[in-house]
């Protein structure tokens, strides 16, 4: 560092990343302007400086550097702290390079930290596609705003006509990318608006669009200036991706609590349960440095303040009764004591200690209390006693002693005994560096999905409700009734793109077993911790959707920052349904268009949030109406609370579930009547009712031109409409029924196979054996206190004196009553 603590920031701007071969990021182009940072300059000083030498608005910017020897992961600089870190990381080159990045721009470069219930034996039609009725939208228009350079302009609505800039189709193949970005679209799907973006898609992929939509333009960039309305915080911060760090730097590594500092976000948050939520809030008030009170500490609500005088930081959260997931209500983020800033009294938990212990112990098992109160304190600023640390490193050893004794017994002995009854089944265990993961595939599963389910998975990870030690990853489908239908599952102990990468690499080894396609299957998933990325890397060439009721949420906490009214915020929301559910690009731009012309921002941080992978105007693979993955939330009650304990009773606890519900919609089936399953039937029903109205001119014998509300081109021979919805649901349209009441042919014939009693046979046509002998293994036996170590041989007991000390004891001779002996070594005659 130079002298004085200055550090020389050598910022640039105007230019633009893009990938190294290495998958490190490069800047190029824009102009560089060196300002000296000191350590105890202020983010807004820092900020005005910058301003000054590039003559710009820096409002709507963020600060980003690289640490040194990576340049793979970009540093935010949001608060005064993370100023401070730039300059201490830095210290040894004396100079960083920072850049200014637009925030909509941040969206395809940074890396970041970071729906429907069916009960069950319950169908999954609850997260498919609700078509809204159309109201009246709410508009301004005449306002002034401030365009990109800062100047007021006058915006009018009679100029939404005008010829605009287009986002077009094209058909570039996706090459691979660095696992440390977000966007997998960061070198085609440029968010600069007023330039020209393009959705870079698959060639040769198996697509639903018809051909004519790669020359189709979508109008998804306005150059119409309106009311700049600024409630949407995060500048276009719009469904934030996962959090996939390779190999941190040593500065961070050294440093856990860098990593906590944001680990809880705000309202809407999930957790998993009560105990994850006061865990993740222990982790974030160490990472912030404050000390928190509980108001109200039950198990479906908690209530916390920060313990400073006058200060304002609050937060509520309490149990969704839509999932049972524990949802952040509240939240008033501003800490008015100024005891953010990282320097104040840690307040650990048991839990929080007896974690940290663990890992500890992981590493190096000789640890003595006395060296872990150190580290603690060296690591996480926590200071805490002697006794407090030896009570968490016993309950730490029991809990590596059972873990590891179920992993080394109880698990082997389950995966052999079910092996031998179901020997076609696929189970893997694994540990690595301490991290246990276990893999089930029942053939059951394996071969219901390969011959009787869609091509759709659904990707989510199912809450505990009363541990936190492991996490359970499904992968589950719907059958031809809608039905869900579990096909593998896996434990692992944290969820994150690692275990996901591994869970699917599994999977993707136990279908190919079953001669299963693979390039023709979609995802759905909320695109979290890690699965954007993993699942392209292990099923290359296969279609990613996101979930859009996670997506929805997001989006309605924005609005809920704004200034407008429920009646307005209720219609952007059905704008953005109505956007998800569109079948065209022309109805997708003219729902986008609905929600700009109330607010910009709010249209472009939809246009961030990667349409490309959750309208159906644009997404390319198929997801037959389904567009939530909460499907999976009918696994919560599948597991018994008491079966939590133990990765063994909860595997079994699954293995009974699955086997019961196979047998019992099996025996249901054998009284359905026709070609289709009920619910299938019920909406066929629905098709055929609409189609009455409808004139239908015939163009030659399999093309048809259709009439009503539109004019619509229906092709038999390739089982299309240009509604798009016969490609997508995969049932006929009311378009194409028209057709077959006009030439006589039969709705159920050009029905998917995957909507048949057939395929719905074929699904449950297996079943799960059951295990006669495992009442006779006790799985509680590891839940015991861990043996003790014996004493090495080559340190004998030895008896402690210190020949120093002065002896204080008086001894009395009871014969003679003198001092210095007793009666047995006493000399005095008789």
């Amino acid at each position: 560092m130079t002298e004085g603590g200055i550090v020389v920031a050598i910022c640039q701007h105007g230019g633009e990343f893009t990938s190294g071969p290495n998958g490190n990021l490069i800047y190029r182009g824009g102009e560089a302007h060196a300002v000296d940072v000191s350590r105890d300059m202020t983010l807004d000083s820092f900020k005005d400086e910058v301003s000054k030498v590039f003559l710009v608005d820096v409002t709507d910017m963020s600060f980003k550097y690289f640490l040194p020897n990576n340049n793979r992961t970009l540093i935010t600089i949001s608060c005064d702290r993370d100023l401070q870190r730039m300059v201490d990381f830095t210290a040894s080159a004396a100079q960083a390079d920072v850049f200014l990045i637009s925030r909509v721009e941040n969206r395809s470069i940074v890396t970041y930290t970071g729906a429907s219930t069916v009960k069950a034996g319950s169908n999954a039609s609850s997260d498919k596609r609700k078509r809204t009725a159309s109201k009246n939208k709410v508009t301004k228009s005449n306002k002034k705003t401030a365009n990109a350079t800062g100047d007021v302009v006058q915006a009018d609505t009679n100029d939404v006509n005008q010829p605009r800039p287009v986002v077009t189709l094209n058909d570039n193949v996706n090459q691979p990318r660095p696992v440390v970005t977000l966007n997998d679209y960061n070198e085609d799907f440029q968010l600069e608006f007023g330039h020209d973006a393009a959705f870079a898609t698959n060639a040769g992929a198996v697509s639903s669009a018809p051909d004519a939509l790669n020359q189709e333009k979508l109008a998804l960039v306005d150059s119409t200036q309106r009311e700049q309305i600024g409630f949407f915080d995060d500048g276009i911060n719009a469904y934030d991706g996962s959090e996939i760090i390779i190999d941190p730097p040593q500065e961070l590594t050294n440093n856990p609590t860098l990593f906590w500092d944001d680990i809880i976000k705000g309202v809407g948050q999930e957790f998993d349960n009560v105990k994850d939520f006061r865990a993740q809030l222990c982790k974030y008030a160490i990472g912030k440095g404050f000390v928190y009170r509980f108001i109200k500490n039950e198990t479906t609500r908690v209530t916390v303040k920060c313990v400073g005088d006058g200060c304002t930081w609050r937060l509520h959260a309490s149990e969704s009764s839509r999932n049972k997931k524990f949802v952040i209500k509240k939240m008033t983020e501003e800490h008015t004591c100024g005891g953010e800033g990282g320097e104040g009294q840690r307040k650990a938990t048991r839990q929080w200690l007896t974690t940290i212990i663990k890992e500890k112990l992981n590493e190096n098992s000789l640890l003595k209390p006395k060296d872990l109160v150190k580290e603690i304190y060296e690591d996480y600023g926590v200071l805490l006693t002697y006794s407090q640390v030896w009570r968490g490193r016993e309950v730490a050893q029991k809990e590596i002693y059972h873990s590891r004794t179920e992993t080394c017994t109880h698990l082997p002995w389950y995966q052999e005994r079910l092996l031998q009854t179901d020997p076609a089944s696929i189970l893997d265990l694994s540990e690595l560096s301490h991290n246990r993961r276990f893999f089930v595939a029942f053939h059951a599963s394996l071969h219901g999905f390969a011959n009787g389910c869609r091509p759709l998975l659904f990707l989510d990870k199912v809450p505990l409700k009363a541990t936190n030690e492991y996490r359970l990853l499904v992968a589950a489908a719907v059958d031809a009734n809608d039905g869900v239908f579990p096909v593998a599952f896996s434990v692992v102990e944290d969820e994150n793109y690692e275990n996901w990468v591994w869970f699917l690499m599994k999977l993707r080894a136990a279908l190919q077993y079953h001669n299963y396609p693979l390039d023709a299957m979609t995802f759905l998933s909320n695109g979290q911790k890690g699965l954007d990325a993993a699942v392209p890397h292990a099923f290359e060439g296969s279609h990613h959707a996101f979930c859009l009721h996670h997506i929805m949420e997001e989006f309605k906490g924005e609005l809920k920052k704004g200034p407008w009214s429920q009646q307005i915020r209720d219609a952007m929301v059905e704008d953005f349904t109505r956007a998800a559910q569109a079948c065209s690009i022309d109805n997708f731009n003219a729902s986008i268009e609905s929600i700009r012309n109330i607010s910009t921002e709010a249209a472009d941080w939809i246009i961030a949030s990667k349409p490309e992978h959750w309208s159906d105007a644009l997404f390319r693979g198929c997801r037959y109406d389904h567009f939530s993955s909460n499907i999976v939330d009918v696994f919560n009650n599948w597991i018994p609370t008491k079966k939590e304990v133990s990765m063994v009773l909860m595997v079994d606890a699954l293995r009974i579930k699955m086997m019961e519900t196979i047998e019992a919609r099996r025996e249901a089936c054998r009284s359905w009547e026709g070609p289709l399953t009920p619910s299938i039937h019920y909406k066929a029903q629905d098709e055929m009712s609409k189609a009455g109205k409808l004139t239908v001119l015939c163009s030659s014998e399999t093309v048809f031109e259709v009439r009503g509300g539109g004019i619509f081109v229906v092709n038999l021979a390739n089982w299309e409409c240009t509604c798009r919805r016969w490609q997508l649901s995969g049932l006929p349209c009311m378009h194409a029924v028209a057709v077959f009441n006009r030439i006589g042919r039969s709705f159920y014939d050009y029905c998917s196979k995957f909507f048949r009693i057939e395929s719905y046979h074929l699904t449950y046509s297996e079943t799960i054996v059951p295990i006669p002998d495992m009442d006779t293994f006790d799985f509680s036996a590891a839940a015991v206190i861990p043996p003790p170590r014996p004493r090495t041989s080559d340190k004998p007991r030895r008896k402690r004196f210190n020949p120093n000390k002065e002896t204080t004891l008086i001894r009395l001779c009871s014969r003679c009553k003198q001092v210095g002996h007793n009666k047995a070594t006493c000399e005095a005659l008789l």
